[in-house]
């Protein structure tokens, strides 16, 4: 194959693998959130955000 074909294709081949990746991470993070033995930094991480400290406000 000649650079000019083979440079377009694995810039298209790493794209897709990369947002393959991505998507497959995403969906083992929503399941986690579903599910009730999940882990502990999830579990305590994973609930509203805290109060900003007084002083912090903008």
């Amino acid at each position: 194959m000649s650079n000019d074909v083979l440079i377009p294709l694995l810039a298209i081949v790493t794209i897709v693998l990369v947002a393959g990746f991505a998507v497959w991470q995403r969906g083992r993070v929503a399941q986690s959130k579903r599910d009730p033995q999940r882990s502990a930094f999830t579990e305590h991480h994973g609930d509203a955000p805290r109060p900003n400290r007084p002083g912090t406000e903008h």
